[in-house]
């Protein structure tokens, strides 16, 4: 578990899951319309708030992505990181007990890239995972850089 508070676990973790984030993020914050496809392919939401959700959700993924790669309120950004990724998560789990295959919108905005949804939901998981440590255990503040480097190596 002290593996889990390294200050430079942490580090390294926001940098790459901030970076997922953004480039996840920054095409359907460009031009949300193909998600709204990708979204209504999942068949879990009405109607009504897939537009809204097609909007707003990439803006809320950029920002969870600037601040685990910038710092500024990562504790913050881990929250709406593991939430969404629960989120997706769940979502995926759904169609996959269906035996339905989605697009995934993660990282394509077609709706064509359709993908296996038990796939998914093992590629998401290491994510989740990340999010769910830089969430729940808090880096130990005490510790210089120095000595966390040294109980990276030990």
């Amino acid at each position: 578990m002290r593996f889990f508070r390294n200050p430079w676990v942490h580090r390294v973790l926001a940098w790459v899951l901030g970076g997922i984030f953004l480039y996840a993020a920054v095409p359907k914050v460009l031009d949300p319309r193909p998600l709204l496809t990708i979204i209504w392919g999942y068949r879990i939401l009405p109607a009504g708030p897939i537009n809204l959700v097609a909007i707003y959700m990439p803006w809320l993924e950029l920002f969870v992505g600037l601040g685990l790669l910038t710092g500024f309120l990562r504790r913050g950004a881990a929250f709406w990181a593991f939430f969404l990724l629960s989120l997706f998560e769940v979502a995926l789990l759904v169609n996959a007990f269906r035996g339905v295959n989605v697009a995934c919108g993660c990282f394509s905005q077609s709706a064509e890239d359709v993908h296996n949804a038990w796939f998914l939901v093992l590629r998401d998981l290491p994510m989740w995972l990340a999010a769910g440590v830089l969430l729940f255990f808090e880096p130990k503040a005490s510790e210089s850089p120095a000595t966390a480097e040294g109980q990276l190596a030990g």
